[in-house]
């Protein structure tokens, strides 16, 4: 507990160091000779620590501090001194800087309310059981076994899928999906990383599917599906979902998309070149735009009630990424726009592993996505367009769904916030426009479509939120699932000579925890459980894991993000059948 003078204040003088500002002033000496059990000293404490602490030694710091239990001050989601507090801390109180990547994107700094003297003590107990453990990672998993062959004269590219989520931010924000196209041999599987909220990615998690589904069909079933609209027959279906028992529909607006949906197909039933329905890369490449247009449409007319008009502004003015891979007997085409990465597991004939990545991220570290940028827009902004590494300062990834505060006009946000009858407040919702927003738009959800044909050597797909990416490499996450697909832990040769005693104790110490036999038969739960707690020697630590699980919700988004992953295993017979 942070009860003891001389384990706060060892602390305190442990965030000073650490952060470079401890300078030996009067100030911080008094903040340091203070610390007791004084419930204010204890704030100024976690403050201290949350802004100027990584969160690797953010945790190291709390296991200092608090051993094996840690009393919490904050209340939930509101992490702001009380003024008096704030004035003795001599780090300054600062809005935290939110995006996609560690926190929301859409400029706000959280609930900045008012800060009560005194919140709720709360303990946290870090100590969790194997069996508690388990529990909570294997609360979203998913596994789903394909029959080999189709029904349609040929096997099925893909024998089974395993998925799963582990939320930081609650609700969740991230989503995913899964579905067999039935008018088409193929099988689609969509990771969606929201931020701002889980509205954007759940409207689009629902939709895109369908979007795609009707982009590929041939004239032919378009004008079956429109027939049966008309004489109010019942439609014939295009996909059949995967879903989870958590997984949430937005119900209150089937009516709204099922009514979008079929515009769409009656504008393409207007076209005269869609024929026997688009390319694969044409039909990803325009559902993608046209879902993303009618998102910011939808926000700006009249809906038939309250409740389907809020949830087509939150849609509108929160945001997601999306990776959508389709997986068909041409092979495999991945869709992404944002953050979220497919990778692909290739075992080679001797047996090795290696990844290939089939997406690129669309953040500021892409050179070409930010040239991109600055040749849509003048020359005089490039200073400002990238800030930060963040899209006007503000947003991590560089194409999405949604946000439209970085595609509409300031004249049309203002119109559309202020003619609603909404409860702004409720909704998260206030006028505000990023920094230098001169020439919108800035964002866009047209996704970078590659193609790769299937190989016997390809083993599987993993798509993944970013909040995996952050814990670990392409080449990681591929070893890992090899390791439990095949039941081999991968060693890699070493020589002696090259290493010291020092460096030869931590690899054994790597290569001792991966002998130790998989806790999970679902290859996502694995992933996830070795992204939280792999320590520096890549050894799993079930203590760093307890503590990653055990955070309440108003910390857990400090020191992770929502992760999402559906790994999917390919047909080994497939590519040698399709030959």
């Amino acid at each position: 507990m942070l009860s003891t003078h001389g384990t706060v204040g060892g602390a305190l003088s442990l965030v000073f160091a650490t952060c470079n500002d401890y300078d030996g002033t009067e100030k911080q000496k008094k903040i340091i000779q203070r610390a007791g059990p004084d419930a204010g000293v204890v704030d100024c404490f976690d403050h201290c620590v949350q802004a100027v602490m990584s969160g690797y030694l953010r945790s190291r710091l709390l296991f200092y501090t608090g051993a094996r239990h840690l009393t919490s001050f904050f209340a939930p989601s509101q992490h702001v001194l009380p003024d008096t507090l704030c004035r003795a801390c001599p780090l300054p109180s600062q809005a935290r800087s939110f995006s996609s990547h560690r926190g929301r994107s859409d400029g706000s700094s959280g609930q900045e309310g008012e800060n009560s003297l005194r919140a709720p003590r709360r303990e946290v107990d870090f100590q969790l059981s194997q069996l508690q453990i388990n529990a909570v990672l294997h609360a979203n998993e998913q596994s789903v076994r394909i029959p080999e062959f189709d029904g349609r004269g040929g096997p099925s590219p893909v024998v089974r899928f395993e998925s799963n989520q582990l939320s930081a931010n609650t609700p969740l924000e991230d989503r995913r999906s899964s579905a067999s196209c039935l008018q088409t041999r193929g099988m689609l599987f969509g990771v969606f990383d929201g931020h701002g909220g889980h509205a954007c990615a759940q409207a689009v998690s629902e939709r895109l599917p369908y979007y795609i589904a009707v982009s590929m069909m041939s004239e032919s079933v378009l004008e079956d599906l429109e027939a049966a609209m008309e004489t109010l027959r019942p439609v014939p279906p295009i996909l059949q979902w995967y879903k989870h028992h958590n997984d949430y529909n937005y119900r209150e607006s089937a009516a709204l998309y099922v009514n979008h949906l079929r515009v769409y197909w009656q504008e393409l039933l207007a076209s005269e070149e869609h024929g026997d329905g688009m390319r694969l890369t044409d039909a990803l490449t325009y559902a993608f735009q046209r879902l993303d247009t009618d998102l910011s449409l939808e926000a700006q007319v009249p809906l038939a009630n309250d409740l389907m008009r809020n949830t087509a502004i939150q849609a509108a003015f929160a945001g997601c990424t999306a990776c959508v891979a389709y997986v068909g007997p041409e092979g495999v085409h991945v869709a992404n726009a944002g953050d979220c990465r497919a990778v692909l597991g290739i075992q080679e004939h001797d047996g090795s592993w290696s990844a290939l990545p089939l997406t690129q991220d669309h953040n500021a570290a892409n050179v070409a996505e930010v040239e991109r940028l600055w040749q849509q827009h003048p020359a005089s902004e490039r200073q400002t367009i990238i800030v930060d590494d963040r899209l006007l300062g503000v947003l991590m990834p560089l194409r999405a769904f949604g946000d439209v505060r970085f595609k509409w006009s300031r004249e049309l946000q203002q119109s559309v916030i202020e003619k609603g009858d909404s409860d702004l407040e409720a909704l998260n919702l206030y006028q505000y426009a990023p920094p230098n927003y001169l020439t919108p738009p800035y964002l866009e959800a047209t996704p970078e479509v590659t193609y790769h044909q299937l190989r016997p050597q390809d083993r599987f797909l993993i798509l993944a939120s970013d909040g995996l990416w952050d814990e670990m490499t392409n080449d990681e996450a591929v070893r890992l699932v090899a390791e439990h697909l095949t039941g081999i832990h991968l060693q890699a040769p070493v020589s002696a000579s090259q290493l010291n005693l020092g460096q030869m104790h931590q690899l054994l110490l790597r290569r001792r925890a991966r002998a130790t036999p998989a806790l999970d038969l679902n290859g996502a739960t694995h992933l996830i459980r070795h992204a939280l707690g792999t320590n520096e020697y890549g050894e799993m630590d079930q203590e760093r894991l307890a503590t990653m699980l055990a955070l309440p919700s108003d910390l857990a988004r400090m020191y992770r993000d929502d992760i999402t992953v559906t790994v999917i295993y390919f047909n080994p017979n497939f590519s040698k059948t399709t030959k």
